[in-house]
């Protein structure tokens, strides 16, 4: 009967790591392509008018958005008689504590921006629905007026040709 000698200790062969690089980057790609950048979550209902001059924003970094619409549900804050919302952020505003609100809004969205220049540069844009009546909006631009938040855009629709 023959005898099987054990030879020491065996090493184990190094697993190849060549292709261990692709794999991460293509996961990366996979992951980057398939995400959602967004920003808010939208809780009113709006259309925006159409214009007929457009120029684009340099800079979507450096703009903060107010939505003015019609709330999308029931338990959202409303502006009287009921149908108008108006959203900061993530939350809409009660009426009550609208000037305190906007000034928060703005205080927080520049302190936001560390660089002074971008603190400068800091645009508020309105998207409001086309039926929104001006008084509210007003409102809003003399809260940014008093707050020292000068630059504001309109965000309107596609340009269409008016006809005179």
């Amino acid at each position: 009967m023959a005898r099987f000698k054990k030879e020491g200790t065996k090493d184990l062969p190094e697993i190849n790591t060549g292709s261990m690089s692709d794999i991460i980057f293509m996961f990366l790609f996979f992951f980057m392509v398939i995400t959602n950048m967004r920003e808010s979550n939208v809780k009113v209902i709006f259309k925006t008018p159409n214009a007929s001059e457009i120029q684009k924003l340099e800079k979507k970094s450096l703009v903060a958005t107010i939505y003015l619409g019609t709330p999308k549900s029931k338990n959202e804050n409303t502006l009287p008689p009921g149908k108008v919302s108006i959203q900061l952020n993530d939350q809409t505003v009660k009426q009550e504590n609208f000037a305190k609100d906007v000034r928060d809004f703005i205080a927080s969205e520049k302190e936001a921006r560390t660089n002074e220049e971008d603190k400068q540069k800091l645009t508020f844009s309105i998207k409001a629905d086309k039926d929104v009546q001006m008084r509210y909006i007003n409102q809003i631009k003399e809260e940014l007026r008093t707050n020292n938040a000068l630059k504001i855009n309109y965000a309107t629709g596609k340009k269409t040709q008016m006809t005179q």
